[in-house]
Parts: structure tokens; sequence; C-alpha cells
């Protein structure tokens, strides 16, 4: 197919305006390897790896494609724990702990998500994959101008016209307009007003208005309409990521997978019970009675200390009422298929819905 814009194919070098979404979790090499293969952007989710689960990784990305990857990152400050806080959490979530059986001792578990540094700058310039974004805005400038200069181009996601200007303004290549049908963590950080956060036909037309460099909407788009729809909106390409959760290259989880196909899939909430940021996820029992949104929760991510240890106990009875069951306001559009044969899949339908417009 001839795409019309044909920015965001030039400069990543890739086929189709489509980046398969780096989900911290799910997203494997052998997902990015299927997508890239296929002519979109493969995408590595690096914000819950070590830089020696990363390396390899990335060596095994190397080994099976030589076309070009994106590698994700959380920038987040790590905020210091507050003891009172911690305490009242725990004590918040007790009665889950001995519902499971889960001793007490387990709370202590921790964050799991480490934002980027000086050794993941490092293992880029190594690797030198074609892109690396950001979420929750970017690193400083010390980090980001080795990559510059080695030709890695920098995207990150804006929740509003604001940031995507902020965003331009340090120099980003791309901006992933993130509207708030969007699964996983809100990429937000210059508000934490999730009331006010637009949604993805909103959002984009401002954004592309707002800004000279390509604009990627994100966000409640898992087929071929969707593709179209932010195409015509000004849109220089789209980042899925539910679309892909059910692809056997995933690793979601079999409760995640059963959700995902349930037919109450599509009921989604921002919640902050599972990190202490807020993220979109299919409902669950957790999420009802202790949030979705709470104050209690400890700031992003020492939450997920208390809360995973709940995922664990609940997911070995085979039950997803307390795991984070990151889904987009799309699950229902999802499909088992590989990931490879999901992009042609797009490509086709989007072309077909194009003609038809077009006449």
């Amino acid at each position: 197919m001839k795409w019309q814009d044909r920015r965001l194919l030039e400069l990543f070098g890739i086929e189709h305006p489509i980046i398969q979404a780096p989900m911290a979790g799910p997203t494997t090499p052998q997902m990015a390897i299927a997508a890239s293969k296929a002519g979109a952007l493969g995408s590595l989710a690096a914000a819950m790896l070590t830089p020696d689960l990363l390396r390899g990784e990335l060596q095994t990305v190397r080994q099976q494609t030589d076309r070009p990857i994106n590698v994700n990152f959380f920038c987040h400050i790590p905020p210091a724990v507050d003891a009172d806080r911690e305490a009242a959490w725990r004590k918040r979530l007790a009665r889950y702990y001995d519902e499971l059986g889960v001793p007490a001792s387990a709370a202590d578990g921790g964050a799991v998500r480490t934002p980027y540094g000086s050794a993941m700058a490092a293992l880029l310039l190594e690797f030198r994959p074609k892109v690396a974004s950001f979420h929750f805005g970017l690193p400083e400038e010390a980090l980001l101008k080795p990559l510059r200069d080695a030709g890695i181009l920098i995207l990150s996601s804006a929740t509003t016209v604001e940031e995507a200007r902020w965003l331009e303004a340090r120099g980003v290549d791309a901006v992933i307009a993130q509207g708030a049908e969007a699964g996983g963590h809100r990429g937000m950080f210059l508000t934490d007003d999730i009331a006010s956060q637009p949604g993805t036909m909103a959002l984009v037309p401002q954004v592309v208005d707002a800004v000279k460099v390509p604009v990627i909407a994100a966000g409640g788009i898992a087929d071929g309409r969707g593709i179209a729809a932010a195409l015509a909106l000004g849109a220089a390409g789209v980042q899925l990521g539910t679309a892909f959760l059910l692809s056997p290259e995933a690793k979601t989880s079999q409760v995640h997978r059963a959700a995902l196909k349930s037919r109450t899939a599509d009921v989604t909430a921002l919640t902050n019970v599972f990190t202490g940021r807020p993220a979109r996820g299919i409902a669950n029992r957790i999420m009802r009675e202790v949030g979705p949104i709470t104050s209690e929760a400890p700031s992003f991510p020492l939450a997920a200390g208390a809360a995973t240890p709940l995922r664990v106990a609940g997911e070995a009875r085979g039950s997803g009422e307390f795991s984070p069951l990151w889904s987009g306001q799309s699950a229902l559009l999802a499909r088992e298929m590989p990931a490879g044969a999901m992009v042609a899949m797009l490509v086709e339908q989007t072309q077909a819905v194009l003609k038809r417009v077009r006449g």
C-alpha cells in the first residue's frame, strides 16, 4: 500500500505507519521482531527490565532481524519512601492478605520499575536501536544528547497539548498523542488531573495543529477503522497495544487473556491501586473495592510493593481479581493472531477504509 503521509516511514525506515506499543510485561522480543518484519515498528518495553535482561532482549532481536525497533523507558523521578503512608497502605490491603493466605512480610516487595539512567543509556549506545521512546516526559538532557549524537531518534508521550509543546521544545523527533482511551499507564507529566485528560480523537488534531513534528495517535485504536480515523485527523501514524495482547508472542498471563476475551472487557477504568500512578485496565474486584483511584496508594511505583503479592496469590488460584489487567477501551477488537499477521490485517483493513472513503 502507498501511504499518502510518508513522514514516519522515512523517519523510521519502516513500511507502514504503525507502531506496536511497548507494554511492560506482555511485550517480548518475539513480538517486536514479528511486528518489525511485517513492516511496522516493533517495540521492546524496558521499564521492568534490568540492564542485563534488556541486553538479552536486544541480542535476541539483533540475531533475528535488522529491521528498525523502538526501545521504551519510564523516566519518572523515584519518590522518597513515606513510612507512614506505606504502613497505611499495607493496613488497607490487609484483609486481602488474610483472605488469600499471604504473609504480611510479602508486602515488602518494593518497586519493580526503574527509571531510565546511565546504564540503560550505555546499552542503547552499544546496540543503536533506531528509536528510543519515553513515558512520563523525558530524562535529563545529559542522558539524551549522546543518543541524538548517535543518530537514535527520540519519542515521548503527551496526554495534553501543553505536554506536546513541551516535548517539541526539547527536541523530540515525534510526539505520541496518548488519548484517555489508552491502556496501561498514563504518560502525563505536567498534570496529575486525570479528569481533564482528552480522548484520542479530540487530542490528536489539537496536537497536530500545535507542533511541527509528526504526531502518532495512541489510545482506543485497534483496527483499520481507528487507524484511518487517526490519519484523517492529521496523525502521521498510530501506536497500538491492546490489539497485540492476545498474540501468541505476547507474555500476557492466562487470567489477563481470559479477561480480554470476556464479554465485559470493554469495562475499563483508570486506577492507581496497582502502582500508585493512573493506568487503564479492565475493572476487577480490587479496583472497585479499593479505588479505582485512592489517595491511600503510595507514590509510583511504590504501591506495587504491597499490591504485587496479591496478584501473584490470586493468579495462582486462577483469579484476575487482584491483577493489573491493563487494556485500552478497544479490548473487544483484539484478535488472537500472530503479531505479524495482525500488522498485515491492520494494513489491509486501513486500505479498505481509505479506499471506501476516497471513493
